[in-house]
């Protein structure tokens, strides 16, 4: 997408998402941290857990732009499997690197799937189906796999057991994960960004080609479409959760709907402010949204570096610059983690500015 062809509001929305998940990656110490910059436990959901359906959102608003006036030709469909490689590719990357000699870790204790490695699959079945779906046969697909995740999550029994939406072994997500990544997960039993949950997170891009839609269309109140758009979401989501709880780990089809509610509800009134009315503000997200991708790479390949790195036995580079830095004694650990966390995405902010002004802009 060239930057002619940029909506302010979605740029600094990407770069705002972006900027967001290297803060809540990067605190201080994951042992103090205060509770809004952590992911729920299981059910419901806080700030941070918007902020990687916030990311897969706006790589569906993107596609639009990108691809609106592409055909869906071997050309096209080559530009996008080579960007989706690449980003799986980066992802496998990030859990596969370690500071020792070959700079590879053994096969058993590389994790699969991830963050990059989700995003590459949904950018690329989402800018797939947009090529050869309407709008109306998108709005068919969109409410198929929602339904049909739920009936799956809540209906099929695993082994002959009931299923559950707990943390068990009868959780259809959990199992499948298991059952395909064995021990290369995030966790022993289940993983984030597992393979059955990558359906909905195709959902939360989905919503964001609608939302891309309607910035391309000829409406003149976008502004209230999408404010309207998001409110309806946010509505029928929390409805949802009664009988299919929100969950950012099993991706649940609630989760799908709240998080894009938020995101069009966001989204418009930065539209609003910057695209309406022309005021000027949040260039700092701009920039970072002008990169997006390899600013968050290299935020990422850089913190598992300072993690790995020792500077004295037990002691990280990460950990010895935090107690040496940010752990004074007038300052509460929560916020020492949390100005830590800061420090890191000022130094990310400004390499993005850097690269903005000159107008080095990395596709991956």
């Amino acid at each position: 997408m060239g930057l002619g062809k940029r909506v302010i509001s979605v740029d600094i929305f990407r770069g705002m998402t972006i900027v967001l998940m290297i803060l809540v990656n990067t605190p201080g110490t994951w042992s103090n941290v205060y509770a809004p910059l952590l992911h729920k436990e299981w059910h419901g959901y806080t700030p941070t857990d918007l902020v990687f359906p916030f990311f897969l959102f706006i790589v569906g608003t993107s596609i639009v732009f990108a691809y609106q006036n592409k055909k869906a030709n071997t050309a096209t469909y080559k530009k996008i499997s080579i960007r989706a490689l690449k980003l799986i590719g980066l992802g496998l990357f990030l859990g596969a690197f370690t500071i020792s000699f070959p700079f590879i870790k053994e096969f058993a204790q590389i994790r699969f799937p991830g963050v990059l490695q989700r995003i590459g699959v949904v950018f690329f079945f989402a800018a797939i189906l947009f090529l050869n779906l309407d709008w109306k046969k998108l709005i068919g697909t969109t409410i198929f796999l929602l339904v049909g995740y739920w009936l799956l999550m809540t209906f099929v029994p695993v082994e002959g057991v009931a299923s559950t939406l707990e943390r068990a072994p009868n959780n259809l997500a959990n199992y499948l994960d298991v059952k395909i990544f064995g021990t290369h997960n995030y966790k022993p039993d289940y993983d984030p960004e597992g393979f059955l949950s990558t359906i909905p997170a195709l959902v939360s891009s989905l919503l964001g080609i609608f939302t891309g839609l309607i910035l391309t269309s000829n409406q003149e109140k976008k502004t209230t479409i999408l404010f309207g758009l998001g409110g309806s979401l946010l509505i029928v989501g929390h409805l949802w959760d009664i009988v299919f709880p929100i969950n950012k780990a099993l991706w649940t089809s609630s989760f799908v709907l709240v998080t894009a509610g938020w995101a069009n509800i966001v989204l418009s009134l930065i539209y609003y402010l910057t695209d309406v009315k022309g005021i000027k503000f949040g260039s700092v997200f701009k920039y970072a949204g002008a990169n997006a991708i390899v600013v968050y790479f290299l935020s990422s390949f850089i913190t598992k570096l300072f993690y790995m790195i020792q500077v004295e036995e037990g002691t990280s580079l990460h950990r010895w610059l935090f107690n040496t830095i940010y752990v004074q004694d007038f300052l509460s650990l929560e916020f020492s983690s949390l100005l830590y966390g800061l420090s890191v995405v000022s130094f990310y902010c400004f390499l993005a500015y850097v690269l903005y002004k000159r107008k080095i802009f990395i596709k991956v």
